[in-house]
């Protein structure tokens, strides 16, 4: 039966993700709307590139905190609603408001429907349920922010590392957190299309996180 606490809950979830952190922080300190430039994303990789790296681990962390708070709000519910915490019910109704923010984030309220593409706001998804591999993904993406300078290259391989880490790693038995996590890997893929393409043209900008830019 779905009652007024679960409606409640779910639109939460769906505010939470609208909140757009890389709008609202440039334009409140910086008087710039990052959607009107480098990519046009309102997101914490398009920030890190307008704004700068303060600016950009602001945001970074702020749309992190919004996946992970929305899938923890299962919490607030009665168990005889969402299951006991550690039953499969319980986690596929953490999965289900997690994909609603990740949906705010892509598609805020707040700020016209455009948004960024979710990887911090999956990221932290992923932090609230399985934080083990969340730090695989974390590794993963730092090395290769290390090796290649590119954000978005970073992104999909933390990406693929989610369900690898899950099946070979930690030998995860929960059928929905496996489709979740392949499920994470095709929506990386179809929001980074773009980036894709100018990778492969070597077109894609790079980020550097501990020394300055080199002029060519």
């Amino acid at each position: 039966m779905i009652s007024i606490y679960l409606v409640s809950i779910v639109i939460l979830a769906y505010l939470f993700g609208s909140i757009p952190t890389a709008v609202w922080f440039g334009q409140a300190f910086y008087g710039v709307d990052v959607r009107e430039y480098g990519s046009g994303n309102a997101g914490a990789t398009n920030t890190f590139r307008v704004l700068g790296k303060k600016a950009g681990s602001i945001v970074m962390f702020v749309d992190i905190f919004k996946g992970w708070t929305a899938t923890n709000l299962p919490y607030l519910l009665d168990t005889t609603v969402v299951g006991d915490y550690r039953s499969p019910h319980f986690v596929n109704f953490q999965l289900a408001l997690g994909v609603i923010a990740v949906l705010g984030h892509l598609f805020p309220l707040f700020a016209g429907f455009r948004g960024g593409k979710g990887v911090a706001t999956l990221f932290g998804m992923v932090l609230a349920i399985h934080w083990p591999a969340a730090l695989c993904c974390v590794s993963v993406f730092i090395l290769c922010l290390l090796i290649t300078h590119y954000v978005s290259l970073s992104s999909i391989s933390a990406g693929f590392t989610f369900p690898i880490s899950l099946a070979l790693i930690f030998k995860t038995t929960v059928p929905s957190i496996m489709l979740y996590a392949i499920a994470i890997c095709a929506l990386i893929l179809i929001t980074h299309q773009k980036n894709i393409e100018r990778l492969l043209k070597g077109h894609e900008s790079k980020i550097y996180l501990f020394k300055k830019r080199r002029s060519d």
